[in-house]
């Protein structure tokens, strides 16, 4: 079995200069999660501070794909930026929510959506929001 046989594809387009969106077609696995971290990475270096993750043409997303999706979010906060998940499909959301992710990555139906949430800045989760900043 030949290992490219689910080939990834990622396009990197800058809606504005501090957002980056990176659209995802095909399977985010251990076979492929190198060269979408490198994608990242690259915009991180770039000053990017709010990746906006257009993962509607993913069919599947094991746990390498989830945890670098939790790196750049953790990496993002350092600067006061957002990770926003975009339409996934149901299966990768299926994952997200049974593993807690989408409780900290907000995701959005649409990239309009995905932007007025930048614009909004980051919300404080309920059970943290009786603490002060």
């Amino acid at each position: 079995m030949p290992l490219a046989q689910n080939p990834l594809s990622v396009e990197v387009e800058l809606p504005r200069e501090d957002v980056a969106l990176i659209t995802v077609d095909g399977y985010l696995d251990v076979d492929t999660a190198t060269e979408f971290q490198a994608h990242l990475a690259n915009q991180l270096h770039h000053g990017r501070r709010h990746f906006l993750l257009d993962l509607s043409s993913v069919p599947f997303m094991d746990s390498s794909g989830m945890n670098i999706i939790l790196r750049v979010y953790q990496e993002t906060r350092k600067t006061e930026g957002s990770v926003h998940v975009i339409s996934p499909t149901p299966a990768v959301r299926r994952i997200l929510d049974l593993t807690g992710v989408s409780i900290t990555v907000p995701i959005s139906e649409s990239v309009a959506e995905a932007l007025t949430r930048v614009d909004e800045g980051p919300s404080v989760p309920e059970e943290r929001g009786g603490q002060s900043l």
